[in-house]
């Protein structure tokens, strides 16, 4: 699929929930007092006392790493486009309509005896063109020609907005081609790293065997693999420098490439990928590219199809026989993950279908079930959050008036997508045939490229989308300033359309205030109103902002996730910013309705508990220890505990709700919190 390089921020990752039930005793709409845990204090810990009972309740089912209220809600919007995919997939429909498309592809992603019959055979053509290499310059050939279908190698290659004249889209080529995910996993000499790099070499042993690869033969391509992507690893920028645009920008002249970046057959590489004619890109990371181009330069060509062969098997290996998926799982879903179980088939295959015809689902999911009235309410939810960051905004005392005048520029002219896109995305050039799961999932990556590479060079859609409707996420894209709430997400826990506004400002409301805020985080507040990377803020207000920043780097910094390790106060920034400012607009916002000023109780809480149980509840779920590791290495969003407890104590408003004092362990002093937005 496509390949986004400007920076998208987003609320969460893989999340989900059910509907609660009123009538109940102990249960309003929204809030469900048996999901707590009253045997501990607020201030011991909120995020034990708001969801311990919830945890008792939900321990994580073996198909799990990580199991959740989010959870809970993906697996109902699941159920949800089964229902839609069977009810098409049951009957006849002309070819060529996304009907037939849709329910096609998912009987075939269904079709287990089709896919263990056909074992390896689907990925033949594209070995057999990878075998058929005899020179560098078919090695560079071919590498562009699969980075339309499998996963980057050597290095990745997207069409989106240019950083510095957002109107426009460029060409990115960026760091890539390792299979683990980080650079860490490579580098690392502790047990955990080490025990994974093994299990890793098994995989690919295990994988080149099941498709036709003598026991021998296979040793010898894994450890080809290995060292390649080790070395590609070894030049990656980290993830902390990467959330620094202005050091991920390069635009350079293609003319430029060869002494800027290094020698290159890149007008072969160009033409192969569509983007012949260019004359100038983006270079979002300079030494892994130039790393990649003398790993080309120096290896033998057999080593070299060996990396561009797994680079094939790894992509495919899930829409393949039971083997592979079942050998995929044993390493990146039991091994990295922790799981236990391999999720059922229906499950795996909507997440294909998703990920291919993703708007053509999300047409019909939104027909059946987003109501009109719901994207209403949001809007008058948005706009309550807008005038709120605006006055939170006039009103710090650290920023000057000149650097405010801008912010509030830049807060007005916010682009707000809420339920689903205007205009339909046009399927009709993509074909769903009967010949093999792998290559339908091939010719929608091949639609999605096309897609993309119709963008290049011309100006950029503000009005696209770059999630699907039917996604239970949310995002902010600073390259177009804007911040988009899908209808997946507009359900319980998040928004609950009868619930009162303590539930709703505490849920969906702090999801808006922090896709808002995030256009004033670490990396979105370097970007401005029109989405450019550019420096609107003095000096010494952008010294004051991250001399604040920094309060928060330190105080994840110290917390310990599990055993020895610590959470990373800099890589989790931006979303940590995000989570604060949500909570600090949100509650803000909800001091102005009718309910905040009654102060009248419900279930024996007040508002403003209501508000950050609520909160709270967004988060409620159990996690493996393995995924712990995981999550912390590679997810920029702080593990769902710490989101609520490592938050709230910055949050003057959670004291004053709930009594917290310098007795609690959760107490931090006034002039050690954070306070930014």
């Amino acid at each position: 699929m496509k390949r986004l390089l400007f920076p998208i921020t987003v609320f969460f990752i893989m999340t989900t929930i059910g509907c609660t039930e009123q009538g109940k005793t102990g249960m309003t709409q929204g809030l469900n007092i048996s999901d707590m845990d009253t045997t501990v204090s607020p201030g011991e810990s909120f995020y034990q006392y708001a969801t311990g009972g919830w945890q008792k309740a939900n321990p994580i089912p073996d198909e799990y790493a990580r199991y959740g209220s989010f959870d809970k809600l993906r697996e109902e919007n699941q159920h949800q486009i089964q229902a839609l995919i069977q009810e098409l997939s049951g009957q006849d429909y002309e070819n060529g309509t996304n009907a037939q498309k849709v329910g096609d592809l998912y009987s075939i992603g269904m079709d287990s005896v089709k896919l263990n019959s056909d074992g390896a055979e689907p990925i033949r053509p594209l070995l057999q063109k990878i075998a058929d290499v005899v020179s560098k310059e078919d090695i560079i050939r071919v590498s562009a020609q699969l980075s339309k279908v499998v996963s980057n190698p050597f290095f990745g290659f997207s069409v989106g907005p240019d950083d510095k004249n957002s109107s426009m889209n460029i060409v990115h080529i960026y760091q890539s081609g390792i299979g683990m995910g980080d650079r860490d996993y490579y580098l690392l000499q502790n047990e955990h790293s080490q025990n994974l790099r093994a299990a890793y070499i098994k995989l690919m042993e295990t994988q080149f065997q099941n498709t036709g690869y003598s026991e021998a033969d296979a040793k010898k391509a894994a450890a080809n693999v290995m060292k390649i992507e080790t070395e590609l690893a070894g030049a990656h920028v980290t993830k902390e420098m990467r959330r620094l645009p202005e050091l991920n920008y390069h635009k350079l002249l293609v003319s430029e490439l060869d002494n800027q970046v290094a020698p290159f057959a890149w007008n072969i590489y160009f033409d192969e990928l569509g983007a012949a004619g260019i004359d100038s890109l983006n270079v979002s990371q300079i030494e892994p590219v130039k790393a990649a181009i003398a790993i080309i330069e120096r290896e033998p060509i057999e080593v070299l199809k060996d990396y561009l062969s797994w680079k094939v098997i790894n992509s495919a290996a899930n829409y393949l026989s039971d083997d592979f998926v079942n050998a995929n799982f044993e390493f990146y879903g039991r091994t990295m993950s922790g799981s236990k179980e391999l999720r059922p088939r229906w499950r795996r295959t909507i997440d294909a279908v998703n990920g291919a015809m993703g708007e053509a689902v999300g047409q019909l999911y939104v027909e059946k079930y987003f109501p009109a009235e719901a994207k209403e309410r949001m809007l008058n939810l948005v706009e309550n959050l807008k005038i709120s960051l605006g006055e939170r905004i006039s009103q710090l005392e650290w920023m000057s008036d000149a650097t405010k005048e801008k912010a509030q520029e830049k807060l007005g002219t916010f682009i707000v997508k809420i339920g689903y896109p205007d205009k339909w995305k046009d399927y009709s050039s993509l074909e769903i045939k009967d010949d093999s799961y792998w290559q339908n999932i091939m010719r929608a990556s091949e639609f999605a490229w096309e897609e993309m590479m119709d963008e290049l060079g011309k100006p950029v859609d503000r009005t696209k989308w770059y999630m699907s409707p039917q996604t239970v996420n949310a995002y902010y894209s600073p390259s177009s300033n804007e911040i988009c709430f899908p209808a997946g997400i507009l359900q319980p826990p998040f928004f609950y359309m009868d619930g009162d506004d303590a539930i709703n400002y505490g849920g969906i409301g702090v999801v808006i205030g922090h896709e808002m805020t995030h256009g004033f985080d670490d990396q979105g507040r370097k970007f401005d109103k029109d989405g450019n990377l550019t420096d609107w803020w003095t000096a010494e207000d952008a010294a004051r902002f991250d001399e604040r920043a920094k309060v928060l780097v330190d105080f994840f910094d110290n917390i310990v996730v599990l055993d020895t390790v610590h959470a990373n106060g800099t890589f989790t920034l931006g979303e940590n910013i995000a989570d604060h400012g949500g909570l600090q607009v949100a509650y803000h916002a909800f001091q102005k309705t009718d309910q905040a000023k009654k102060d009248e109780n419900i279930d024996g809480f007040t508002p403003a508990q209501r508000f950050f149980l609520s909160y709270a509840g967004l988060w409620a779920g159990n996690v493996r220890d393995a995924e712990i590791l995981r999550l912390t290495q590679i997810d920029p969003h702080s593990l769902g505990k710490w989101r609520v407890d490592g938050a709230l104590p910055h949050i003057e408003a959670w004291y004053e709700a709930f009594g917290i004092d310098s007795e609690d362990p959760m107490y931090v002093p006034a002039e050690e919190r954070a306070s930014i937005w």
